[in-house]
């Protein structure tokens, strides 16, 4: 998503820790592994010293924002179609740095062709644009729309047996929506701003993401970048185009239940039952391509242990193990199983990776406290240089000036805090009648050190843990409020609070250190990021809102829009307020064999030498098809598999349009259900089914027919 942790998941921004960027000659495409911080071969800002740096003012322009508006709309559409099939969600930034480098550039050419052109595109606003972007559509993420908002409402609680009564639920409406998201989206761009120096300058944290997309950004500027960057987006158009003629294309055979190119049986009718088959989505053919491959075989060792191996053997247990009644869906039968194993899965890898990041993260703090400014400091409090070593380079000392020029008060940043705090609290219990306001005063004294553990681990690392915080709240505060006063609605509401929090803090360092390699102001980027969540605190409901009405089986298993972290999540707070009696019978055992091998590998992954590590598989991406199904991740290693042979025949060209191919791959099928909406809300169905049978079933529906003519 970004370059949020845990995507639903979130496992396609991060190949492992220790990812970090790539150099600009690579035009900041592709990830590499290295120890220690990217060095540039050579200079950067000179390339860019006779060019005059606009103030933060200049860098916000109209035509800035305007791009930033319509390009949030796109990808927030694509990143809630992505949350609500199967919560895996890639990094789009090369996808948002393109387009906005793109559309920018063809606003001024034309302006310039015209003799209107004031002000030249420069990297900074560029930067802005990606800033605001960014900002809007992670909101479709961080909102919890696939996860614990979508949690709360009865279409998810109605497959639960337990806790589904009137104060554990709540249904989803826009109004209540854009008014919880504009209450909690904001605190976590106040909490850490008066750290950003500490963070960026004095700690010199990587934040590879950020960094990735600032030397994508710096590249575009110069005029071999341009070229570059020309080429990237005209591939990315022709696959935009394909893939959302294909969309429309399928559509018309979408008439009934299972029917369809995503109802084919492309590896045989019984593979098809066990969820085994292709289903010929654009989408995550290029998830495939941009994610790691070892994140795409990590899915299909999951489905195929999953599907292929224990729940066949599980389901012969049926009337033993579950009673024979049951449906398939039902919690209490087969169904109980594959959620609880993949959640149990889900924790064992997210609190070895918690536990991990906070145990490489302490000791750095202190031993950076230990230091002093003295030592740290490349510039003295007053703004001058000091006359250490620190200030090694001329990027170096260029960047440190810029960046300390645009101050953001930190009475700003303190204030901030605590009115949109106070506001919260005594508004939070209006919308969640069970999280009163003592709970959120908790939420809020922790939240601050909590959102500076994950931003200096996702420095560290590129790893976000903002859904693990989520999850501990889920429990927490589930726990606390207890089943009988609404435990399950309040823990949902704590995650999205203590989510929405640590989601937005590393986001913005991430920023500002994409702010500091690119000379953009502070001031400008944070300004940038809260004009973009607050599109995104509008655009998300809206988009969810259009998602909802449309598709009137969004939710149930087994349909288009299973948006299967939204039953995760509400199990999790089950979990959290009833305990374990609800499960089926070796259900728990299975949990806790399977939460201490996802702790296994992570150990095995992280003590193995690194050219053994690669191989070993990822926990997290294995527990997305144990509930989902194996079919999503056909499509991804199909896409892993045509990046692979791209890169035999031609590396350097498989490097430098990988990603723009696969981004066009995404953003057409993803564009495609706008229209696919307005249709179903017109009433507008398609005019075919096609469904496959098998030979028997085929004679009978035969004779049917025939017994009626």
């Amino acid at each position: 998503m970004s370059r949020r942790g845990e995507t639903g998941i979130g496992i396609a921004d991060h190949e492992a820790e220790g990812a970090t960027a790539p150099s600009p000659a690579e035009v900041g495409m592709r990830k590499k592994e290295i120890g220690g911080e990217a060095e540039e071969e050579m200079s950067v800002e000179k390339a860019f010293e006779g060019e005059r740096v606009p103030t933060w003012r200049e860098q916000l322009t109209v035509r800035a924002l305007v791009v930033s508006f319509f390009m949030s709309v796109m990808f927030s559409v694509i990143v809630m179609k992505l949350n609500l099939t199967t919560g895996i969600i890639p990094s789009l930034n090369v996808s948002a740095g393109l387009l906005g480098f793109f559309f920018v550039k063809s606003w001024t050419k034309l302006l310039e062709k015209s003799g209107f052109l004031k002000q030249p595109f420069t990297r900074q606003e560029n930067t802005v644009i990606q800033t605001c972007v960014v900002a809007a559509y992670g909101i479709a993420f961080s909102g919890g729309f696939g996860s614990y908002i979508f949690g709360m409402s009865d279409r998810v609680a109605s497959q639960t047996t337990e806790l589904n009564d009137p104060q554990n639920t709540k249904n989803p409406q826009i109004g209540w929506l854009i008014g919880f998201l504009f209450l909690v989206s904001f605190l976590g761009l106040f909490s850490l701003v008066p750290l950003r120096k500490v963070m960026i300058i004095d700690y010199k944290l990587i934040y590879p993401s950020g960094t990735a997309t600032a030397h994508l950004i710096n590249s575009f500027h110069t005029p071999e970048g341009a070229k570059l960057a020309k080429k990237q987006v005209k591939a990315l158009g022709k696959f935009f185009v394909g893939s959302f003629l294909w969309g429309f294309f399928q559509w018309f055979y979408t008439a009934g239940d299972d029917c369809g190119f995503q109802s084919f049986p492309s590896l045989g009718l019984k593979a098809y039952k066990n969820k085994f088959f292709f289903d010929f989505s654009a989408t995550y053919v290029g998830v495939g391509m941009i994610c790691p491959y070892i994140v795409n075989i990590s899915i299909l060792l999951g489905g195929i242990l999953s599907w292929g191996v224990m729940w066949p053997l599980i389901g012969d247990k049926k009337g033993s193990w579950y009673p024979a009644t049951l449906i398939d869906s039902n919690l209490h039968g087969l169904q109980g199983y594959r959620v609880f194993i993949s959640i149990a899965l889900i924790l064992g890898d997210g609190l070895y990776n918690f536990v991990k990041v906070l145990c490489r993260t302490i000791p750095v703090i202190i031993a950076n406290a230990r230091k002093g400014p003295a030592t740290t400091l490349p510039i003295s409090e007053n703004g001058t240089p000091t006359t250490t070593d620190a200030v090694g380079t001329f990027d170096e000392q260029r960047r440190i000036e810029m960046f300390l020029r645009g101050q953001i008060p930190k009475k700003v940043a303190f204030v901030g805090y605590v009115a949109a705090a106070f506001i919260a609290i005594f508004t939070l219990p209006h919308i969640f009648p069970p999280l009163k306001w003592y709970y959120i005063v908790v939420v809020y004294i922790l939240a601050p050190a909590l959102a500076f553990c994950n931003a200096y681990g996702c420095g560290l690392t590129d790893w976000s843990l903002a859904s693990t915080y989520g999850k501990l709240a889920i429990f927490t505060i589930g726990a606390w409020v207890g089943a009988s006063h609404g435990g399950v609605l309040a823990g949902l509401a704590a995650c999205g609070v203590m989510m929405s929090i640590v989601s937005t803090a590393s986001d913005l360092m991430q920023d500002f250190k994409t702010g500091y390699l690119t000379l953009a102001s502070p001031r400008s980027m944070f300004i940038s990021q809260v004009i973009g969540t607050a599109m995104g605190c509008i655009i998300s409901p809206c988009v969810f809102w259009l998602f909802y009405k449309a598709f009137k089986d969004l939710g149930e298993t087994g349909s288009q829009y299973p948006a299967p972290f939204g039953v995760v999540y509400r199990n999790m707070a089950i979990l959290g307020v009833d305990g374990f009696g609800s499960l089926p019978k070796h259900c728990l055992t299975l949990c806790y064999v399977f939460f201490a091998a996802a702790i296994v590998i992570c150990l095995i992954r992280d003590f193995v030498p690194k050219k053994f590590a690669g191989y070993i598989p990822l926990p997290m991406a294995m527990a997305i098809p144990f509930y989902l199904g194996p079919y999503f991740a056909i499509d991804m290693c199909v896409g892993s598999f045509i990046l692979f042979v791209w890169e035999l025949v031609d590396k350097k060209k498989a490097d430098a349009f990988g990603s723009a191919v696969a981004s066009g791959l995404i953003c057409g099928d993803g564009i495609w259900v706008l229209p696919q909406s307005i249709l179903a809300l017109a009433g507008v169905q398609p005019p075919i089914c096609m469904k496959f049978l098998g030979r028997k079933m085929n004679d009978k529906v035969d004779t049917y027919i025939a017994g009626l003519s």
